[in-house]
């Protein structure tokens, strides 16, 4: 096996093992970089108030929608009133997240634990997803080595030769409508229930703990209340919550300008500064998006749990990034495709005519 194998097999290894890598910092590192280290600080109190302040909001919805589907109420009218725990599942999602990270309890069992019970009520299994995650905060923005746990995305050089099947395959997957309506159920109903790759032990063992919770959850639910209640109060809930997630996700790194570089030319702070997307949101939508819009700072600093990122930002003059992504804005990455290596920017598929013989 070749060094460099050798060496990405190792670093796998590290992130399943536990701790979702972060980079070291070197004597170039700016300063203040190492100064908001301070706020990687895990809040027993504060991480626990969010499991409630979370939790039971999303039970009392999910259980106002029951009654007003059993009240026989129009069920435009359920809907409505399941919105709400859709954008509570996204902040469960958010502080599954820094479970992963081991960032919410400082308590790395305690992180696990709720990382494992958190991640059957979002359909992800815990060291899975953790594995993945980790992989992408660590080759985030770099063209040498994308494919895992990002969207997939070409350079506009890759695409004018790629053959018509892959250029057929790339399309169809940034179609707007599959990408973020169809394919958000497939991935965390489908896709997270399946062994695919080289997993390890620890890995299969988490994928399966997390495909007996759903079961077992979904089988309780639909026992004791009715399938009904499953069919068209969860699955719905957690269909728009799945929609609105991948949404967060595919505009932290894709909008305008962006980076990306190749390995001799990457560097971690430039990928999170100029590569993660400070998504500026109404204080609702921030509370309810548990302060990932802060993303610039969740890449720089990958262990400051969800309720820090706001007081850092504050007090971080450096991290007040000149265009911050506003919610109109970030429209604007339903037209951004390729990654033009020369001008260093994300362009259409209309800046990329392909030569008539291809």
């Amino acid at each position: 096996m070749s060094q460099g194998n050798e060496k990405k097999k190792c670093e796998i290894a590290r992130i399943s093992a536990g701790i979702v890598l972060t980079l070291s910092m070197s004597h170039s590192t700016p300063a203040w970089v190492r100064e908001i280290k301070r706020f990687e600080q895990p809040n027993f109190g504060k991480a626990v108030w969010q499991l409630i302040n979370t939790l039971f909001p999303l039970v009392l919805v999910w259980t106002l929608a029951y009654l007003a589907l059993k009240a026989a109420l129009p069920y435009p009218l359920v809907v409505l009133i399941l919105l709400p725990g859709s954008l509570l599942m996204v902040r469960t999602f958010i502080l599954f997240h820094d479970t992963a990270h081991a960032s919410f309890f400082k308590s790395l069992r305690a992180n696990g634990f709720w990382g494992h019970v958190l991640g059957v009520l979002i359909f992800t299994p815990y060291d899975d997803w953790r594995q993945s995650h980790g992989i992408h905060h660590n080759t985030n923005g770099n063209l040498d080595r994308r494919g895992v746990g990002d969207v997939w995305t070409m350079t506009l050089a890759e695409y004018r030769q790629a053959p018509p099947r892959v250029r057929f395959f790339y399309r169809l997957f940034r179609n707007p409508f599959l990408l973020f309506l169809v394919y958000p159920p497939v991935m965390f109903l489908i896709l997270h229930r399946l062994p695919l790759g080289d997993r390890s032990p620890r890995v299969m063992t988490s994928l399966l703990i997390n495909n007996l919770g759903i079961a077992a959850f979904l089988t309780a639910m639909g026992t004791l209340l009715g399938w009904d209640a499953v069919l068209l109060i969860h699955l719905p809930m957690f269909y728009f919550a799945s929609v609105a997630g991948v949404w967060l996700f595919y505009v932290q790194h894709q909008f305008d300008p962006g980076y990306w570089e190749r390995n001799e030319d990457w560097d971690h702070i430039e990928a999170a500064l100029d590569g993660s997307s400070h998504y500026k949101l109404h204080p609702i939508l921030q509370w309810f998006t548990g302060n990932i819009g802060l993303h610039h700072i969740h890449h720089v600093r990958p262990r400051i749990p969800n309720y820090n990122l706001q007081a850092c930002y504050d007090a971080t003059p450096e991290l007040r990034l000149p265009n911050p992504l506003t919610f109109t804005k970030s429209f604007k990455a339903l037209h951004l495709h390729l990654w033009d290596e020369a001008a260093k920017k994300l362009v259409g598929f209309r800046n990329a005519p392909v030569p008539a013989h291809s």
